[in-house]
């Protein structure tokens, strides 16, 4: 009883606490484009870091305050999910970190304060698979009472979560890496300006082939047609992520439909345009495709048709996140990806036949980030 009761009363938040969350929670959140971060941090002197910090450390405790104060108010009990509420304590402990840290005035402050961002980057890494935990937790006990439609609720809140997710991460981790002492060649911080697409393809799509040929023991051919040379400014890791998800799906599907032929699996193609607003990728299958009533689920974060790897006894410590494949992530946060620098994702499907996705990256890296 005693336990509870402790317990109980640690789950309240402290009241001078929370007003400060909420008080945080209600300021203007403010945006910065691609553009701005390459041109930004092309010169990353102490002063230039210093307005960063100083940028950062107003900047994120509003973003971070926001995303707590959701978690707090999820439908369906959501919130008082077991996984939710450790991952609600992860940003309180952030929010904590942010505010106790004082005003940032010259260097020294500067490095400490990055540590500490650093530090919080890290305690966050397994916040995509702990809210799928919780959400699976939910689905457990709602049972076959679930529909789709209810969802809609938890699905528009993932969305904005993850999407803030993962911008807070970008703006910790490029300020981060503003400090490499040996950065690599023509990167600025997370940001490659003269990233070549077809060579990220190729190496996302010996990834995924490593994975199928792992699972499968056979893997069909990937042809990527487009100009090796050509080259735009993006960053490479985002790229990297949704080039993967979207071979591998393809993968999964020609493998398992032509699993009993004897005849050779049709390659997946991927296809590398570069327009004057966009540079497109189209991944292109012939895994038999998905029924047009299948499509809008596969960008909710409830729906997968692998084995489901997330066990409620997993240990999701503090490593980095576990695989993608299994818990219906990997599309719909591929999309917000895409969505982050002003790109889209689309799936277009031929049930019968194979399916194409046409990953659209906006090549101008002008547009503001999208703010839940």
């Amino acid at each position: 009883m005693v336990v509870m009761a402790a317990k109980k009363a640690c789950e309240m938040l402290s009241k001078s606490m929370f007003e400060e969350v909420q008080r945080w929670g209600c300021m203007k959140q403010t945006g910065v484009s691609l553009r701005y971060m390459m041109e930004f941090g092309s010169v990353p002197t102490e002063r230039n870091l210093l307005i960063a910090a100083q940028f950062l450390h107003k900047e994120l405790p509003i973003r971070i305050a926001r995303r707590a104060l959701e978690l707090e108010t999820l439908p369906y009990g959501l919130s008082e999910k077991p996984a939710v509420l450790k991952v609600r304590d992860w940003y309180l402990d952030s929010f904590r970190d942010m505010r106790s840290f004082p005003e940032i005035k010259d260097t020294n402050d500067e490095k400490e304060f990055t540590q500490m961002i650093k530090a919080i980057k890290v305690r966050h890494n397994n916040v995509v698979p702990m809210m799928a935990l919780g959400v699976q937790q939910l689905k457990k006990e709602l049972g076959p009472k679930i529909v789709h439609e209810d969802l809609d609720e938890i699905h528009q809140f993932l969305d904005r979560f993850y999407m803030s997710r993962i911008g807070i991460r970008m703006l910790i981790g490029q300020h981060v890496e503003l400090h490499n002492p040996n950065p690599p060649p023509q990167c600025v911080g997370y940001i490659h300006t003269k990233m070549s697409p077809v060579e990220v393809a190729r190496n996302a799509s010996d990834d995924a082939r490593a994975i199928c040929l792992r699972e499968y023991g056979s893997a069909p051919v990937v042809n990527i047609y487009g100009d090796p040379n050509f080259t735009f400014p993006y960053v490479p890791t985002h790229l990297q992520l949704m080039v993967f998800e979207l071979v591998k799906n393809s993968l999964r599907a020609v493998q398992e439909r032509h699993m009993d032929s004897d005849r050779v699996s049709p390659p997946v193609r991927i296809i590398v345009a570069d327009g004057i607003e966009d540079v497109t990728i189209k991944v292109s299958d012939e895994g038999g495709g998905i029924a047009r009533s299948g499509l809008p689920k596969i960008f909710t974060y409830l729906y997968s048709t692998a084995r489901n790897p997330l066990d409620e006894d997993a240990d999701l410590g503090t490593g980095e996140a576990v695989i993608m494949a299994g818990y219906g992530y990997g599309l719909p946060i591929s999309r917000l990806y895409a969505r982050y620098f002003g790109g889209d994702l689309q799936i277009i499907s031929m049930e019968g036949y194979g399916t194409d996705a046409y990953l659209h990256l906006s090549r101008l890296g002008d547009s503001q980030e999208p703010l839940p």
